[in-house]
């Protein structure tokens, strides 16, 4: 009995070796056609894991649908660290002013559309304030990896990148605050207090970790060899602070976002950490892409519904409203017209306040958890595309390549 268990857990273990090689190694096929046929790398790692997927081919073993949460908290807490280096005090001096009213005018626009919309078509209050805080929920690893693909650099990019980091903060803030708003308006008064310190410390508590490991990393940083010593440590405090965050009960993503952020602007040698990561990023998000694409399954739009559809045209206007809005008060013509049509995919973020709506509020979370997967697939289609699109329109894609030579 023991030989066949020991021979079924090998077994086991053998597959799983073999489908993370398949995986890597297909992926890194699927990048070399994107490199040089200049299509989106993302929307080709999507459609390839929907290809393979259940609703596909169906070739993928039933074990890969347990690595999918491991793998999209391992690539966004990866890319929130990173993300912390584009709140360095130099770029901040630089783009401050325009990321805090172009990120704060998208989520706000973003959130009133979204949920008004719905409101006026008939869908409840509640549901649609919920789904207008979702909304606000963009995906670091496509805007990252489109940015990279392009090679693109100058001031929209900074911008939009500064965007990106600090608008996901704006929604987790805004999206805590409708949560007990909710509660109230289907007659739940009871825990109401209780529901808003929650949500205040699922942020400020968060924003105290980054900080407090933060501290100790921008000491130690620099202080090591250069190389594979500098990788472990930043390998070593990211997984650090993510499993603080989760134990804790605050939001990792904006842990990571607030330790990096401070590493940037207190370590002597902030470059080193996060040129470590980015090295060793890439087999995470080609894993995370391809299982994201190969959790597709058509019959969700049909679950959503009228009201799916509505949440993709009204997150588009409400993206490119507050676009809009942002570059005007921040007198930015480059940003009102390109960054809303920039801001359209939407991940891990998204899911993972759906999934906090299913706890609280059980009559709305199926629907909105079908919605939001559904259409969360459909914008890391198209969201890509039109970002890349809107870097080559604002003349900044291959910059960095050119100053390179």
């Amino acid at each position: 009995m023991a030989s066949v268990l020991h021979s079924s857990g090998m077994e086991d273990l053998a597959l799983t070796f073999i489908v993370i090689g398949g995986l890597l190694l297909a992926g890194l096929f699927i990048n070399t056609i994107g490199w040089r046929t200049r299509l989106p790398r993302v929307t080709l790692l999507l459609l390839f894991g929907f290809a393979i997927g259940e609703s596909g081919l169906n070739i993928l073993p039933v074990i890969t649908r347990d690595w999918f949460p491991f793998i999209a908290n391992l690539a966004l807490v990866m890319i929130g660290f990173l993300l912390g280096e584009k709140l360095s005090r130099h770029s901040l001096q630089q783009h401050g002013r325009q990321i805090m009213i172009i990120s704060l005018a998208v989520v706000i626009m973003t959130t009133l559309i979204m949920a008004g919309g719905l409101w006026i078509i008939g869908a409840p209050l509640g549901m649609a304030l919920l789904l207008g805080g979702i909304a606000t929920a963009t995906d670091p690893v496509a805007t990252t990896d489109a940015v990279n693909e392009q090679k693109a650099e100058g001031r929209f990019t900074s911008v939009l990148q500064g965007i990106v980091a600090v608008d996901d903060a704006w929604g987790l803030l805004l999206f805590s605050m409708l949560i007990p708003v909710g509660h109230l308006l289907v007659g739940e008064t009871g825990n109401t207090v209780n529901i808003m310190l929650s949500g205040l410390w699922e942020l400020g508590g968060a924003v105290l970790l980054g900080v407090m490991l933060g501290l100790p990393m921008s000491y130690l940083t620099g202080r090591l060899r250069h190389g594979e010593f500098t990788l472990i440590e930043a390998l070593g405090m990211v997984f650090l602070c993510t499993g603080l965050a989760m134990w804790l009960e605050v939001s990792f993503l904006m842990a990571t976002i607030v330790m990096g952020a401070t590493v940037a602007n207190l370590a002597h040698h902030s470059k080193r950490p996060f040129h470590a990561i980015a090295n060793i990023e890439m087999p995470f998000l080609i894993l995370f892409l391809v299982l994201a694409g190969a959790s597709l399954q058509p019959a969700m739009l049909q679950t959503a519904g009228w009201v799916g559809v509505a949440y993709v045209v009204l997150r588009i206007v409400g993206r490119l409203a507050g676009g809009w809005l942002g570059g005007q008060l921040a007198h930015d013509a480059l940003c009102k017209k390109w960054v809303g049509v920039s801001m359209l995919p939407q991940a891990g973020v998204a899911m993972a306040m759906a999934l906090v709506t299913i706890q609280h509020f059980p009559q709305w979370g199926d629907q909105i958890l079908s919605i939001v997967i559904a259409t969360t697939v459909l914008f890391e289609v198209i969201g890509p595309i039109l970002t890349r699109y809107a870097l080559q329109e604002s003349g900044e894609a291959g910059k960095r390549e050119k100053a390179a030579r």
